[in-house]
């Protein structure tokens, strides 16, 4: 009877596992080792290449041919349409996301072509697939600064960072840390300056030290680097990069964990749309970036709450993903999107099947799971999903941003508090224009009754030459 019971609760567990159904991801990740920023131009290393390729090898067993298969995916020879991957252009980073292809979608084996003529043609490198890497504007040599916000192009951006080098937080520990980085002076003298190594570049002088901890057997006065002098230089840079990243009262700090928000939402939308529509397409997006969208969407998404780590610079080849998901009846067709959800998972460092990623709660919550409108509407509160959107939040009016400038402030756009809409754009200019015109001709009639003077027909004057005033350019 217990045995029976037994199975009977095993076959009840099974049922309900065996009811999920993952119909599609997003990750983004950050890249393997490289060199140290300080002696840039940064490149992946062996090792890096190492730790991304292992990562791909395990999403791959994960969402390609394991238990948590993405619906409809194909599992050996790459569907492009399927498929969306894309970095900054960046050497550091784009190699990554080949690397970490290369796991996900590795050599089918050689095939052979016949042509037309009768030759025939091997697959070259046993088969290996080409899949395109896709060039994002943001983050653009992201490896190369030292700075956080050197990538961005966010204006507003910029100058909330910079906000942080006045703040009490960071001149407290700016003066509380000189004695701490002058006793590291001997070991990083023959890159940085003495100068530069305080709190200022607290990242930099991590990064130069963690690089050589990794690869050089012998470091300058390296006594020096005991486990508590390496442990305070780690929790230093957290402190300056995720200040650099994120606060909480000035959100623009956080353009890139924006960003990042926006393109999770717009690639998880058109799964649902290309699903719904019975297409087989938009399964799997991947994007590589640095680790300062990382810190960004944590504080954005209130991870921190839940675990301190959050506020910690993310170890090399770390990933998170966001796997959209449903407990219903697939079988007659791509369900509704009050049957999906989505949960949130997060590694510290390279993937691998026995080191597997963690699901958290995102927005503060305890839920491991959420529903995919509360996702998109949480989300949505702080995305940035189109260029004029971000052209307003960063401040921007040049360049391609020229183009929104004039509709900057423009009420049009938004609704009043009351819930009221304003006048469209169109009908606020006809409106203006008749209102100046009306200001003009008055102004002109009192002129004229005043000044004694009155209209006469051009006829009446006699013909001279008149010069052409130039007029000013319109700025953008």
């Amino acid at each position: 009877m217990k045995a029976a019971a037994a199975l009977s609760a095993l076959s009840i567990l099974a049922s309900a596992e065996a009811a999920e159904t993952v119909l599609g991801a997003y990750i983004f990740h950050r890249h393997g080792d490289r060199t140290p920023k300080s002696l840039a131009p940064t490149n992946l290393t062996t090792l890096g290449y190492e730790q991304v390729y292992t990562s791909g090898q395990y999403y791959r067993s994960r969402y390609l041919t394991g238990s948590s298969k993405i619906r409809g995916i194909n599992e050996d020879t790459v569907k492009l349409t399927q498929l969306a991957v894309t970095a900054p252009v960046d050497n550091v980073l784009q190699n990554s996301a080949m690397a970490f292809l290369q796991g996900l979608y590795p050599p089918v084996g050689q095939t052979v072509q016949t042509l037309a003529n009768g030759n025939s043609v091997q697959s070259p490198m046993d088969g290996y697939q080409l899949i395109p890497v896709n060039t994002i504007s943001t983050g653009s040599g992201s490896e190369d600064n030292g700075w956080l916000q050197d990538a961005s192009t966010c204006g507003d951006a910029k100058i909330s960072s910079n906000n942080y080098f006045t703040s009490a937080e960071y001149n407290n520990l700016l003066s509380s840390t000189e004695d701490f980085y002058a006793s590291l002076v001997p070991v990083v003298n023959g890159t940085l300056n003495e100068k530069d190594v305080n709190y200022k570049n607290a990242y930099i002088v991590y990064d130069l030290i963690n690089v050589a901890e990794i690869h050089n057997s012998s470091i300058p006065d390296s006594e020096v680097l005991t486990n508590s002098t390496l442990f305070q230089l780690r929790t230093l840079a957290d402190a300056h990069e995720y200040g650099l990243a994120y606060n909480a009262s000035d959100d623009v700090r956080a353009i890139s964990g924006m960003q990042l928000a926006g393109e999770i939402l717009k690639y998880l939308n058109s799964t649902i749309t290309s699903g719904t529509a019975g297409s087989s397409s938009n399964k799997f997006g991947i994007q590589f970036g640095a680790y300062g969208t990382f810190l960004s969407f944590f504080g954005l998404t209130n991870l921190t709450a839940k675990n301190t780590n959050f506020t910690g610079v993310p170890d090399y080849a770390s990933s998170m993903a966001f796997e959209l998901f449903t407990n219903a009846d697939v079988s007659g067709g791509f369900p509704s999107t009050s049957d999906l959800q989505v949960r949130f998972l997060f590694h510290n460092g390279t993937v691998s099947n026995s080191s597997e990623p963690t699901m958290y709660p995102l927005f503060g919550g305890n839920a491991d799971s959420i529903s995919w409108n509360d996702f998109s509407s949480g989300l949505s509160k702080f995305a940035v999903s189109t260029t004029e959107e971000w052209c307003h939040k960063c401040g921007n009016t040049t360049g391609t941003c020229a183009a929104y400038a004039s509709n900057s402030n423009n009420p049009s756009t938004e609704q009043n508090s009351s819930g009221g809409s304003h006048m469209s754009a169109a009908i606020g200019g006809v409106i203006g224009a008749f209102v100046t015109l009306a200001v003009v001709l008055g102004s002109l009639a009192a002129f004229m009754l005043l000044g004694g003077f009155r209209l006469v027909s051009k006829k009446a004057l006699a013909p001279r030459d008149t010069p052409v005033s130039e007029t000013a350019a319109n700025k953008a």
